[in-house]
């Protein structure tokens, strides 16, 4: 197992070494010209860089660890698809009062945090029409497939949101499709279960209004019949012959035609020799003879004579995608517009031909005088994706009634000619989806288009077919904008942490441990390897957040060796050879490694569940790096010592400093617990007192919505007069927050003006507003990112902030309740939780505004308190097993009065090495992170640091005494 994961581990991580190797190449080949190094790595694109196993370079990129949003820069964006708006139209926009009211109301309440749409509108509809039926506002002719005239409300609700669900997976193909169009390397989408919301991240992206007009833009869908390749090669030669005349040679680099004329013989156009070598000088000659069929090539086959023919059917040309925009200029240019027909306009497919990196060009034809499709995307009244009658994936389309009568006119005049039957091209956006051609006229509106598909390309073309039956505007909620150098900070800093970290905990096993803790190491060396390879075979996007995930892995995976040794270290201290303790302590270490794992681990998949972006991105890194630990703390280490062992080798846990180290402990923690009590008590109260003095809970962005930006200026800034300086033009009713961001010359300025204000240039208007606040200052500065958060979204966060914590206490109190079959030991852990958090946040309370930095909460906090439950649940877990194995050894069930109290403070003291040395491990790792982890994590970290104190003392205080307490009643009867 161990080698197979190895292997597997390098194979996936070599795509790294592979695509690096491939981009140094493009970097020393351009020496600085970024057209000329983008130009060498699209020439490589369908190229075989990989050797042995023959991958090309975008196969390979595709394949490697992607950095995220914040170590790369970039952007991500919320986009809201209104349901409101969708549910209005699908009845048919009716003006009836009390349906509108229903729709406002329902808005309003979404707005306050609810959920579904579609049922709170139902639900207010009936409310203001007792009795009244919802069918009459929707069983149109066109939804009589899916809604009968005397469908009940609960079939309509049952409709709707049916079809709520269809608009958003047609929303969020179209939306993915116009992202793989711009070009985004990467990108990350995701469709937020339960809601309307896709969540979009693009790293590299800095153009913000370029983006918001391209996801915000209306999608058309359109039908348009299509021009033949021999009806438009004519043109093309024109335009290639004026081309000649009036445009200059291009000098172009020796690689960037990277064999065009190689797939399969398609390429090979009118004007290039098959087997034409293509060097520097031909190309520089072709250019300046052929500027358009030098990069344009037309589609032609092998006919039966042996010579080159036109190829039929709408494709009339090939074009590598980085020549696709010298086409364009090449077709829109003042002398060459004469030279097309009004009635030809030129479209591009949707995606390259598979296996390059090449696009179809379509001749579209315009038959209307006003420019209009001949068929729009209101026609289609549903798409279904199916089979055909030989198990073919196809698309069956249903028209609606005014749309099959035209449709059949339009069939039947592109398959009028047998010898010659033409195509209609489905548009999104202008970019031809699909051109299927017609084979008879289609007089019942119901058609199947069936070719060379894949399931996902019939399920994607079924979406876009949808698209146009009813509008459904998306509009963006949040946002959030990082620039090139915060992310190149990030990364620094991110690397450095983990660097360090790594390094503070080899030398803490080595010198704790002795030779034992070399081994340890050696684990710890293989499981980073394990790590990174797992997270590269899984396709994971490495995030800042996942990098502090691995790094608190790093912590936690020493916590199973150290399980380990410390049993070990006892069995030696009763006399027992080394052969036999390190196998009595793997024995009897197993059962509280698996259980503290497991207990994380569940955290971890709590996280991922309730978690979004970076929350997420923590949480796979903690999963993955817990399932590696466990594989190489037990495994990997085992086999080491077995190999020392075969070979006679010393093995040493312990030296001269270390090897007495708490030996002998007795501290009477079941006895002091009332004191414990009492001091928990006192910080809540104060925690509660500087809450109410405060105002409430310093809550960020995520919690009550605002705008937030990262501002860096030339020279270090006094916080308190850039604030004053802004409350001047964003007025003092509005709250406005300037904190230090890492540097006295970095800012992040949080702001709650126009916040409430939904206009597509509200943003704009927001900084201006800060750009006039800020340039009266007389210092220069720039904007280097900012975020924005909608009250709507953030009640949506406060909401499952919620539901994380509570139903983390729900899954601990069950799995304890399992493992050790007393209700009292999973209702100890459980008041431990609420404790630790309350502890945290009278903690966050007491100590904001004292620190130097700010003590904000917002969605990363959720996941500090959930990692700093799962310690506490971890540590405790551990206490509890030695106290069931001391039962097991007395051959008892349980004990009850002093006898529990004398077995509780055992357990404690027994495995109080253990705690106090795993707590200093990681706290030692946080630490690390904590100084050296950039501004972005210092937040979160700072409440992981107060959390591992906080869940020490918890665990060691608290959870296990008060089993006491539950317990009183219980006596040897019970």
């Amino acid at each position: 197992m161990a080698i197979l994961l190895g292997v597997v581990c390098l194979y996936s991580l070599s795509f790294n070494l592979v695509t690096y190797k491939v981009e140094k190449d493009a970097k020393e080949f351009a020496k600085g010209d970024i057209v000329k190094e983008k130009a060498y790595l699209d020439s490589m694109a369908t190229v075989p860089v990989y050797p042995g196993l023959g991958f090309t370079y975008q196969q390979v990129k595709a394949k490697e660890i992607n950095l995220g949003l914040d170590l790369k820069g970039g952007m991500n964006v919320t986009m809201e698809i209104s349901l409101a708006e969708l549910t209005k139209s699908l009845a048919g926009n009716t003006t009836d009062a009390n349906f509108n009211q229903a729709l406002q109301n329902a808005q309003k309440q979404m707005n306050a945090g609810g959920k579904d749409f579609i049922a709170l509108f139902v639900s207010e509809y009936e409310k203001l029409v007792p009795g009244g039926k919802l069918a009459d506002f929707f069983s149109t002719q066109d939804n009589a497939q899916q809604l009968k005239a005397n469908a009940t409300n609960d079939e309509v609700k049952s409709f709707l949101t049916k079809e709520g669900n269809s608009a958003i997976d047609r929303s969020f193909t179209i939306l993915r499709s116009r992202i793989d169009g711009f070009g985004v390397v990467s990108p990350n989408m995701q469709k937020q279960e339960g809601s309307n919301r896709i969540f979009i991240e693009m790293p590299g992206i800095q153009d913000k209004e370029r983006i918001r007009k391209l996801l915000q833009g209306s999608a058309e869908l359109q039908f348009w019949k299509v021009y033949q390749n021999d009806e438009v090669v004519g043109i093309l030669e024109n335009v290639n012959k004026t081309l000649a005349l009036t445009v200059k040679a291009d000098t172009v680099a020796p690689t960037a035609a990277a064999d065009t004329s190689k797939k399969d013989g398609k390429l090979a156009g009118l004007t290039n020799k098959p087997n034409e070598k293509d060097t520097a000088a031909l190309r520089a000659e072709q250019l300046k003879n052929n500027p358009l069929f030098s990069v344009l090539n037309i589609p032609t086959y092998q006919a039966e004579n042996g010579q080159q023919a036109l190829r039929p059917g709408p494709v009339v040309g090939w074009v590598l995608q980085k020549d696709t925009a010298k086409v364009n200029a090449y077709l829109s240019k003042t002398e060459i517009k004469p030279l097309i027909p009004g009635t030809l306009k030129f479209m591009w497919g949707l995606k390259p031909m598979p296996g390059t990196k090449v696009f179809e060009l379509y001749a579209i034809k315009v038959s209307s005088l006003d420019g209009r499709p001949d068929l729009g995307g209101d026609a289609v009244s549903n798409a279904m994706q199916g089979y055909g009658e030989k198990n073919d994936p196809q698309v069956t389309m249903y028209m609606t009634a005014d749309g099959a009568s035209k449709w059949k006119k339009i069939t039947a005049e592109a398959s009028a000619d047998p010898q010659n039957k033409k195509a209609i091209a489905i548009v999104l956006d202008n970019t031809v989806y699909s051109a299927p051609t017609v084979q008879n006229e289609i007089p019942n509106g119901i058609s199947s288009i069936s070719g060379s598909f894949t399931i996902e390309d019939t399920k994607d073309l079924a979406n876009i077919l949808k698209a146009g039956k009813l509008p459904a505007p998306a509009k963006i909620v949040s946002d959030f904008v990082v620039g090139p150098s915060l992310g190149k900070e990030a990364i620094q800093s991110g690397l450095s942490s983990f660097v360090i970290a790594f390094v503070v905990i080899l030398i803490f096993m080595a010198l704790y441990y002795n030779k034992a803790g070399w081994v340890a190491n050696l684990a710890l060396l293989i499981n980073v390897f394990f790590i990174m390879g797992v997270l590269a075979a899984f396709g994971a996007v490495l995030t800042l957040p996942g990098i502090a995930g691995i790094v608190l892995t790093i912590g936690l995976s020493v916590d199973a060796n150290i399980l380990i040794f410390e049993r070990v270290r006892e069995e030696l201290a009763h006399g027992k050879s080394t052969a036999v303790s390190i196998k009595e302590g793997f024995k009897h270490a197993m059962s509280s490694i698996i259980d503290s794992n497991v207990t994380i681990f569940i955290l971890g998949v709590i996280l991922f569940t309730f978690g979004t972006g970076p929350v997420q991105g923590f949480a796979t890194t903690l999963c993955v790096g817990i399932a590696t630990s466990l594989f190489a703390a037990v495994l990997i280490s085992r086999l080491i010592f077995e190999g020392m062992l075969e070979r006679k080798s010393k093995i040493s846990f312990d030296n001269s400093v270390t090897r007495n180290a708490f030996r002998n402990l007795s501290f009477n923690f079941v006895g002091h617990r009332k004191l414990y009590y009492s001091l928990s008590s006192i910080i809540i109260i104060l925690g509660i007192v500087f809450y109410v003095k405060n105002g409430g809970l310093n809550l960020g962005i995520d919690f009550k919505g605002g705008r937030t930006y990262i501002v860096h200026f030339d020279k270090n800034m006094n916080t308190e007069e850039v604030k004053s300086k802004l409350e001047t033009v964003f007025g003092t009713d509005e709250e406005t927050q300037v904190v230090t961001a890492g540097a006295a010359n970095e800012l992040k300025i949080t702001t709650t003006y126009h916040i409430f204000d939904q206009s597509d240039n509200a943003d704009k208007v927001v900084e201006e507003t800060l750009n006039k606040g800020l340039s009266s200052m007389g210092v220069a500065y720039t904007n280097e990112g900012g975020a924005k958060v909608t009250p709507i979204v953030a009640s949506d966060i406060v909401y499952g902030a919620y539901g994380a914590i509570l139903f983390s206490c729900i899954v601990m109190f069950i799995y304890i309740l399992v493992r050790f079959r007393k209700w009292q030991y999973g209702l100890g852990a459980v008041i431990a939780l609420f404790h630790d958090v309350l502890l945290v946040l009278s903690a966050y309370t007491i100590l904001d505004g004292v620190l130097p930095f700010s003590l904000e909460i917002g969605q990363d906090f959720i996941a500090a308190i959930l990692t700093v439950m799962g310690y506490t649940m971890t540590e405790t877990v551990v206490v509890f097993d030695r106290i069931r194995e001391k039962l097991g050894e007395s051959g008892k069930a349980d004990v009850y009065g002093e006898e529990r109290n004398t077995l509780i403070n055992f357990a404690l003291n027994s495995t109080l090495s253990r705690t106090i040395l795993t707590s200093l491990t990681v706290f030692f790792v946080l630490l690390v992170i904590f100084i050296f982890g950039g501004d972005s994590i210092r937040g979160f970290i700072f409440a992981l640091l107060i959390g591992r104190i906080i869940g020490t003392y918890s665990s060691l205080c608290i959870s296990t005494p008060i089993v006491i307490d539950l317990s009183k009643k219980e006596t040897k009867t019970a």
